[in-house]
Formats: structure tokens, C-alpha cells, sequence
């Protein structure tokens, strides 16, 4: 029997039940959900298995040793306790991404110093020589998350970020992240059953994760390489095996059907298609959604139309209008589901929504709705359903489903454990998005943002905070979105916004402060 350890699997925010649902298809156990983390045990086949088949994964860190420390020489003699040369050989080499979430480490640089110190040192004891360090594209990706006095130590199995699949040939100006795309799809619960329609494509990401889900083509096929490659006890037959294993694929007898305004897009959707092998299953025009007349039947529309943030519009809000429009006349029988980020521009589509779900694209803080599309008015359509004692149809569910509704909820944890092990699995939920740049050695994870993330300003050493308003003379208290910042000394503060300095600040993500 194989041996069995602890993994985490990265994703984005709002996809973790969607994830733990792919981990267990693939037979995953002791799942447990964390804020943008799965963390789950299996063997080494399901380690391969993870990276290759999961569509809303970025990373899979697999775990070797966790320990305690308030100071960085701590830290070191840790690190030197790990019996290294499981992991890495003299010819091989390696990086160090360093994750600080503390008051104790206020240099997460020299953590990261520290750490590769330890490793070049346990070599140096032990053989007299050392292995040496890659900034690019290293044969082992070693990573430390620090939460409070929490360490731990994790290989990378994944090396580039999983949203990379090694289809997209060129993008437009502001492409969609592939893990968020096949998470949308998932979100829905299409998996083919009926024609795919994205009136607003741009480079083409929807249609093609459309097409792979329905084909259930795993999402890994045309990845050039895993870190997991390059391990010492790398299973070169085991993976051959699962990388050439298409039983799990399956007929699509639908199409995706997509188009944009632009004929430069068009162009480069064409290319991203072709590249991905999928030419077949997807119908691609030029043509503006204000122009659809019809729709094919059945089917479901998804799309991620323009936020005016990096694409601009003449007329956001009338571009949202037009989109209601459309979508009420053209588009009955469907399910539309539409991404975006202003209030007012869901306002002006002018229809009610039956879903709405908070996803991030990017930086921004996105709402993800779905619109039911039928004849008549909502009134009209609820009395009919009521006088057919009917209601709408949703997704199915498996007996294995994630979602968290009533008791027949398969049994699963989220939050902290008593293992240590568990520790750093909800240790390591916080967000990663912003972390410091560092030495020479070190990887900065950018990838889990995606190409596609909003350019997102920088506010130096300080997060910035916005007071709330004072009326009259009254002193106002300032609410942050974290509650750990007032047991911090972040809390109480007068009108004018100053903070207390007497304790260091460190640098924190957008995200960890609770939305």
C-alpha cells in the first residue's frame, strides 16, 4: 500500500467547494476548506492526479514538516533538522518563497535568508558540498508559511501556477483567469448537457474551458511540465499512466458558440482554440450582442462583459441596459450568467436576479449572478410554477456534494484542528496575493494572480484604511474589515485618521481583511 501524507490545494476565493468537490471525484480524503484552500490526505498518485485533473486548483503544496519559532535563528535550526536529501541532490536546484503572517518576523527577506542558510549548511555538514540556488525555474520550489509562531515547511508540486494550462497562443487586453473561468462554468453546473453561448469572448477562455469541461478533457493535457517532475522519487510510469488515461472522456453533441465587437479578438480567440485542439466544438463571429437576434436551443449563456476598469466603455451603463435588453428578448429559456463589479451596472440590466455569488477577479470584488430568462413578467412566471406545484430547476447534486445545505452534508471540517498539520491548513487560507518581493532564490508566486488580474496600486508599507465620515463634533471610531486588527492596536481612533505606532506594522494583503 502507498504511503499517504497531507496536501493543500490553492485556489481562488469563492471556488474552495467546487475544488473539494473535484478532490474527492478523484479520491481524496480528509478534506477540509479553508479560505481559498483545500486541504486533503492521499498518496502519490493522487498528488499527479490533482495537478493534472483539477480545473480550480493553482498549486498543490504538499507539506514535509512543521515546528514552532518567534525569531528567524529558530527558524534556522529547524529547517537543518529536515532530512533534505529526501527531497533535494547536490546537481538539483531550488528557491525559496517565504509567506510571513506575524508580529514576531517583520522581514520576511530575511526569513527566506535564513531558511536557504539552513539548507546550504545541512549540505555542507553532511557532504561537503551544496546545492545551488535558481531564481527561474528551479528543480525544487520549497516554501514557508509563517502564522504567528506556526511554521511550516511545503515542496511545491506544482511549479507554475495551474490557471497556466499551455493552450492560450495571445490574449486581449484584459483576458480571464482559466481557473476562474472553469470555475464559473462549474458554478453553474453545465458539464455539456446543452449549447454554451458567450456573446462577449474576447480571447476565447470561457469557450474553450467550456468545451474541455464538456469533453471532460483534463485541464493539464497541454501543460509542458510539473515540479513534481523533477522530484527525487519522481514515478515517471505512474504518471505516463494517468497522463495517457482518456477514460474519462465523453461526447459532446452541443456547441459553444461565441463572438465580440472586435475582429482583433476574434483573431486571437481563433489561435488560443486551435491550440487547443477544440476547433471543432467551437463556432466563433464577429458580431456586437446588440445585434443577436436568436439563440440556439437549449442552452445556457455565461459572460464577463466590460467593468470599466481596464476596458473602458463610452457608455458603461448603457452597454448594461443594452445586455438586459438582449438578454429578455432573445435569450428566453436560457440561464444567464453574468461577472461583474458595479452595483449600478447590474442595476441597469433591469432583471432580478436568482443567484448571486462573490467571486474575485483580480483585485476587484466581483458579484457572479444568474439571470432565469422566460416569458411574461416574474409574477406571471412564479404563478404558473406555483399553479403546477413546480419550481425551477436546479443543478443536480451528488451524494458526495460539497454545497453546505441542511444535514446531508458530507462530513468535512473547516477553521482549525488540534493536529499540527491542521494548523497550517487553516493558517494557510489567508491570503498570498501581496506578498514582499525578496532575495535572489525566491519565487514570488505572481502566477496565482493570473495575467488578467486588474493592475493594482501599490500603497507601500502602510494598508490603506478609509475613515468613516464624522457627524458634527463627535469623535468617530474607525471599523476595519478585520477584527483582529483592534486586539492588534489597529482599532479606536479619533477623527483624524492617525494611528498609534506603537507597535510594528507589517505588510498585509487586500484580503485579509474579512469582506
Amino acid at each position: 500500500m502507498s504511503e499517504t501524507f497531507e496536501m493543500v490545494a490553492k485556489t481562488l476565493y469563492g471556488l474552495e467547494e467546487i475544488l473539494a468537490e473535484e478532490l474527492l471525484a478523484l479520491g481524496a480524503n480528509d478534506l477540509q476548506i479553508g479560505r481559498r484552500m483545500v486541504s486533503f490526505t492521499g498518496d502519490k498518485e493522487l498528488l499527479y492526479k490533482a495537478n493534472f485533473h483539477c480545473r480550480t486548483a493553482l498549486r498543490i503544496l504538499k507539506p514535509i514538516y512543521h515546528f514552532k519559532a518567534k525569531d528567524a535563528d529558530t527558524v534556522y535550526k529547524e529547517v537543518k533538522k529536515v532530512e533534505w536529501e529526501k527531497y533535494l541532490s547536490l546537481d538539483k536546484t531550488f528557491a525559496i518563497d517565504s509567506v510571513i503572517y506575524s508580529e514576531d518576523f517583520n522581514h520576511s527577506k530575511f526569513v527566506a535568508y535564513r531558511t536557504k542558510d539552513a539548507i546550504v549548511d545541512y549540505f555542507i555538514e553532511k557532504l561537503k558540498k551544496r546545492p545551488s540556488v535558481r531564481v527561474n525555474n528551479p528543480d525544487l520550489y520549497i516554501n514557508i508559511h509563517i502564522s504567528h509562531n506556526d511554521c511550516t515547511l511545503s515542496i511545491d508540486s506544482s511549479g507554475e501556477s495551474l490557471h497556466k494550462r499551455g493552450y492560450r497562443v495571445d490574449q486581449t487586453e484584459a483576458p480571464l483567469n482559466e481557473v476562474l473561468a472553469a470555475g464559473m462554468i462549474m458554478k453553474t453546473g453545465w458539464k455539456g448537457d446543452s449549447n454554451f453561448v458567450d456573446p462577449m469572448c474576447g480571447s476565447g477562455t470561457l469557450l474553450i474551458e467550456a468545451a474541455m469541461i464538456a469533453l471532460n478533457i483534463a485541464p493539464g493535457i497541454h501543460r509542458k511540465e510539473f515540479a513534481f517532475q523533477k522530484w527525487v522519487d519522481y514515478d515517471e510510469d505512474l504518471f505516463d499512466r494517468i497522463y495517457n488515461d482518456e477514460s474519462r472522456e465523453r461526447e459532446f453533441t452541443f456547441h459553444c458558440y461565441g463572438s465580440d465587437i472586435s475582429q482583433a479578438a476574434i483573431d486571437i480567440a481563433l489561435e488560443n482554440i486551435r491550440s487547443a485542439g477544440l476547433m471543432k466544438y467551437i463556432d466563433l463571429k464577429v458580431k456586437p450582442f446588440q445585434q443577436y437576434t436568436e439563440a440556439p436551443q437549449p442552452g445556457i449563456l455565461v459572460t464577463n462583459p466590460p467593468y470599466g476598469e481596464r476596458i473602458s466603455s463610452r457608455d458603461l451603463l448603457g452597454l448594461y441596459n443594452m445586455i438586459g435588453e438582449r438578454l429578455k428578448h432573445v435569450f428566453v429559456g436560457y440561464k444567464a450568467w453574468i461577472l461583474s463589479y458595479k452595483d449600478e451596472c447590474f442595476d441597469k440590466i433591469g432583471l432580478r436576479p436568482s443567484e448571486k455569488i462573490k467571486l474575485m477577479n483580480g483585485s476587484l470584488e466581483c458579484e457572479y449572478r444568474c439571470y432565469e430568462l422566460f416569458e411574461g413578467t416574474n409574477k406571471d412566471f412564479k404563478k404558473a410554477l406555483n399553479g403546477n406545484d413546480e419550481r425551477p430547476e436546479r443543478p443536480r447534486r451528488s451524494d458526495d456534494s460539497f454545497e453546505r445545505r441542511g444535514n446531508d452534508r458530507p462530513n468535512f471540517h473547516t477553521g482549525r484542528m488540534d493536529r499540527p498539520e491542521r494548523r497550517f491548513a487553516a493558517a494557510h487560507s489567508e491570503d498570498e496575493d501581496d506578498r514582499l518581493p525578496f532575495l535572489p532564490g525566491r519565487r514570488v508566486f505572481e502566477d496565482d494572480r493570473g495575467d488578467e488580474r486588474p493592475v493594482r496600486k501599490k500603497f507601500g508599507d502602510t494598508p490603506v484604511r478609509k475613515p468613516i465620515k464624522p457627524k458634527g463634533d463627535r469623535p468617530v471610531k474607525m471599523r476595519y474589515r478585520d477584527e483582529d486588527d483592534r486586539r492588534k492596536n489597529f482599532g479606536d481612533h479619533k477623527r483624524d485618521g492617525k494611528r498609534s505606532f506603537n507597535k510594528p506594522i507589517k505588510r498585509r494583503g487586500y484580503n485579509d481583511y474579512e469582506s
